[in-house]
């Protein structure tokens, strides 16, 4: 039977894994990280895949292969198909500024309305305005822009020609979902010039070959891929802990919410994915593990230890600002504490506990716009501790559905791959899944709101 390849160029590393693109059985992977940082140059992301790839043992026997990138990140290209500047990536939030701009010069509502989701800093269309206003030589020297999955794509295909797909257009800011169009008047508001956009290919239509012969498809944003990866279904709804949090689902028709909260994605199969993402989420487990001199393990241990609301102590959680609610200059806050819970168990499970709120926010805010949560589903790199999968059903107040630890994106990528080699969707086994439960406890959130309030009153206070 045929090979295919999925590849996932997250933030931190790239994976590579090659499955049976008729039973989806893995036959092999590799890895290989990607440097530190929120600003980046392209080619570490070029030599992360080839070196994944050789990890994985190369493509001699791949007949397909797709490519899941994280989202936002603004590659521009000159002229000559070089590289400008280095790249920034969804969590360089010096592009605040500019997107509070360009939010005031048009409106929030048009904004949802033009292209489904509000700008915020993660987005490209507000890293092009920084880079027009901060550095204007390299802004005009941009010729084309391109996203990372874009640009890996061009690398590996025979082909001069950028293209991406839906979901990840529906991540820049001038691409409308709704119409399927690109908004070239938004590119022009933010770069201050007309720039070569990828061409945006359908869910199952090649992206080329590359010079070897392997079949490219289309690639997508890193959520829309994970959905592809677990098979989300209508009334799914997906928890992804990783170095972001997001809340998504699938969905029939657009989402255009006003407010920001929600970005009106497009998801990998020509549905939509209406998503909610927040910039705190697996590292607050490590961070806290860190303050308390222990692993994540410990920690998790620590946390199932604490009863239900950690006796008062409450975290919020905004180590590196905020995306969910827009907040990119706060910090994180601990409130309630007192001489008799300052306890590390209270200080570890008020880490989860926190996260998880944020999330919940999300979840809320998707039950709100009419989103049907039939199953939550819990997966990255976060949902293999223990106590999150334990303590979410108290926080999200749904049982949450875990399937066993994958790399979900490469494997919606790999999906995504025997879909353009075959013509039709695959369907492969999922993988086996285990439900946690536990009573909901109105009491985490409320005193996590309490506290959250007042740290976003603080920012506003200046």
């Amino acid at each position: 039977m045929p090979l295919v390849a999925g590849v996932d160029s997250s933030t931190q590393s790239c994976k590579v894994v090659i499955r049976d693109a008729e039973t989806g059985e893995l036959v092999r992977t590799g890895q290989a990280p990607h440097p530190d940082g929120t600003e980046v140059h392209p080619d570490a992301w070029w030599s992360a895949l080839t070196s994944a790839i050789d990890a994985a043992g190369g493509l001699a026997d791949v007949a397909a292969l797709s490519v899941g990138g994280q989202q936002h990140g603004m590659v521009c290209l000159d002229d000559t198909g070089a590289v400008v500047r280095p790249a920034l990536l969804w969590n360089d939030l010096r592009s605040a500024g500019a997107a509070a701009d360009l939010v005031a010069e048009y409106g929030a509502a048009f904004w949802a309305d033009a292209v489904g989701s509000v700008p915020l800093a993660s987005f490209t269309v507000t890293k092009l305005r920084w880079l027009a206003r901060h550095e204007p030589e390299s802004a005009a020297r941009t010729a084309a822009v391109a996203l990372p999955h874009d640009w890996l794509t061009w690398r590996l295909a025979a082909s001069a020609d950028l293209n991406t797909d839906r979901s990840d257009a529906s991540g820049t800011g001038y691409w409308s979902p709704a119409t399927g169009a690109y908004r070239p008047d938004l590119l022009r508001a933010a770069l201050g010039h007309d720039a070569t956009v990828p061409k945006v290919l359908s869910p199952n239509e090649s992206a080329g070959e590359t010079r070897s012969g392997v079949l490219l498809g289309p690639g997508a944003g890193d959520n829309a891929a994970a959905a592809l990866g677990v098979a989300a279904g209508s009334g799914d709804v997906v928890v992804s802990i990783g170095t972001s949090g997001t809340v998504f689902a699938t969905a029939k028709a657009p989402v255009a919410d006003p407010t920001g909260i929600i970005a009106g994605f497009a998801d990998a199969t020509g549905a939509f994915l209406p998503l909610v993402c927040t910039l705190n989420a697996a590292r607050v487990l490590t961070t806290t593990a860190r303050l308390l001199g222990v692993d994540v393990d410990t920690l998790s241990r620590l946390a199932l230890s604490a009863a239900p609301g950690s006796d008062g102590v409450v975290l919020v959680p905004y180590l590196e600002g905020e995306r969910t609610p827009s907040r990119p200059t706060a910090t994180g806050a601990m409130h309630g504490l007192t001489l008799t819970n300052a306890t590390q168990p209270n200080l570890a499970r008020a880490a989860v506990e926190g996260m998880l709120c944020g999330l919940a926010d999300g979840l809320d805010a998707l039950k709100n716009e009419g989103v049907p949560v039939e199953r939550v589903l819990l997966i990255g790199g976060g949902a293999r501790a223990e106590a999150v999968r334990r303590i979410a059903p108290t926080v999200l107040g749904h049982p949450v559905v875990v399937p066993d630890p994958g790399e979900y994106v490469a494997d919606g990528a790999a999906r995504q791959a025997a879909w353009v080699l075959t013509g039709s969707q695959p369907e492969w086994h999922t993988s086996d899944t285990e439900t946690f439960d536990a009573p909901t406890v109105p009491a985490i959130r409320d005193r996590y709101a309490e506290a959250r309030d007042q740290v976003l009153d603080q920012v506003a206070a200046g």
